[in-house]
């Protein structure tokens, strides 16, 4: 079952909220940009999504396989490439696979690893809609 998401801000200087059942996030910007630094930025939430994901996608793969699978660490960033029509942004993966596991099992588990939902949702097209409530 999705959860709706409900995200405001007030006028602290870029501190936001982020409210999904009962839990509560607090984003924020760094200081350098004029934030007040209270809890991650949107770009890091966004690389949070896609981590988590991933790491959640490959443990339950390796759980029902039986494999010994001790742990997952992914490091994610973003780069962008720019051109004259249309920027490329590229976010970089770095997974790290703990525990006693062959090379076929490592494999798989990296392959696993880009099928986790939001990946997929990240592969397609995405049209974002807003409008006035």
């Amino acid at each position: 079952m999705e959860r709706n998401v409900s995200v405001k801000i007030g006028k602290d200087r870029y501190k936001t909220e982020v409210q999904i059942a009962q839990h509560h996030i607090i984003a924020d910007e760094p200081k350098e940009v004029g934030g007040t630094d209270f809890g991650p930025s949107p770009k890091e939430l966004f690389l949070s999504s896609l981590g988590t994901c991933k790491v959640m996608t490959v443990r339950m793969y390796a759980d029902r396989k039986g494999w010994p699978l001790d742990g997952v660490e992914i490091e994610l960033s973003l780069s962008t490439q720019k051109a004259e029509l249309q920027n490329t942004t590229f976010v970089h993966c770095r997974i790290n696979l703990l525990g006693d596991l062959d090379d076929m099992q490592r494999q798989r588990l990296l392959a696993i690893a880009d099928k986790c939902p939001i990946h997929k949702i990240l592969n397609n097209p995405v049209i974002i809609e807003s409008s006035l409530l």
